[in-house]
C-alpha cells in the first residue's frame, strides 16, 4: 500500500456562512460526544461500546445520506468524515432529530480516520459526489486514485461494498478508467440502468436533487471488495 502521507487530498473551504446561535450551540453541546477520538487505534467497540458492523462515509455533505443509512440500519455503526463545518452542523441536526445513537463524526481528513481502523473491518464505504478537481493538473487530488483506493480496499472486508456517486462527467469517466484497472474490486453493474438509476437503498441527497434540477445526469457505482 502507498505511504499514507503521500495520498492526502486537499479540500475546499472549511466553513461557509456564519453559524446561527442555535447551530453554534448544537456544535458546542453535542459534537464532542459524537466525535471520533483524535488519536489512537479505533474499532467498533471503541466507538460504540460493542462490536457491530461498520460503515464509513467520506465527505457526507449535509449528512442526510449518512443519517438515512444509520436510521435504516440500526445494528450498524456509521463513521462520517467531513471537513466542512456547516456540513457537520447539518449532520448533527439529523442525528438529533432522528435520535440516532449509531453515528460518529470526524471533522477533517477521512483518510486519517481510515488508517486507524483495523484492516478488513468495514462492511460498506460511501463516497458520494466527491470534489471532481476538473482540471487535468489536479487529477492526482481526486479521491478515486490508487493511493486512497489501496487504503479503502485494505479496510473493507472481502465481499464488502464500495459505493461511488457523481454527477460530474469527467469524474465519471475518470472513475471508470481507474476502477477498471483494479483487481480487488468487482463492478456490480450488469445493465446500464444499474448505474443510471439510484438503488432503492441509496437515499437521495440534497446535492443530488440540485444536480438533477440543473440538468445533470447522476451515476451510481457499486463495487464489491474481492
Amino acid at each position: 500500500m502507498n505511504d499514507p502521507a503521500s495520498i492526502r487530498r486537499l479540500y475546499g473551504r472549511r466553513q461557509g456562512h456564519k453559524l446561527r446561535l442555535g447551530q453554534a450551540a448544537l456544535v458546542e453541546d453535542t459534537l464532542a460526544a459524537l466525535s471520533v477520538p483524535e488519536t489512537g487505534p479505533i474499532d467498533a467497540t471503541t466507538l460504540f461500546g460493542k462490536d457491530r458492523p461498520l460503515a464509513f462515509e467520506i465527505g457526507f455533505g449535509a449528512g442526510e445520506h449518512l443519517a438515512a443509512q444509520a436510521e435504516a440500519n440500526p445494528v450498524m455503526g456509521f463513521i462520517g468524515c467531513e471537513p466542512f463545518l456547516n456540513g457537520v452542523v447539518g449532520a448533527l441536526g439529523h442525528i438529533r432529530d432522528r435520535a440516532l445513537d449509531n453515528v460518529r463524526l470526524h471533522m477533517g481528513d477521512a483518510l486519517e480516520v481510515l488508517e486507524r481502523l483495523p484492516d478488513e473491518s468495514l462492511d460498506r464505504l460511501f463516497l458520494l459526489h466527491p470534489d471532481p478537481w476538473r482540471k487535468a493538473r489536479h487529477a492526482k487530488r481526486r479521491m478515486v486514485n490508487h493511493g486512497p483506493l489501496d487504503l479503502i480496499a485494505a479496510k473493507l472486508k472481502p465481499g464488502a461494498e464500495f459505493r461511488l456517486g457523481t454527477d460530474d462527467p469527467t469524474y465519471c469517466r475518470w472513475a471508470m478508467m481507474v476502477m477498471s484497472t483494479r483487481r480487488d474490486f468487482d463492478w456490480q453493474a450488469e445493465h446500464p440502468r444499474d448505474f443510471l438509476e439510484r438503488p432503492a437503498d441509496w437515499p437521495e441527497t440534497r446535492y443530488e436533487r440540485k444536480a438533477r434540477r440543473q440538468g445533470h445526469e447522476v451515476w451510481y457505482f457499486r463495487y464489491r471488495r474481492l
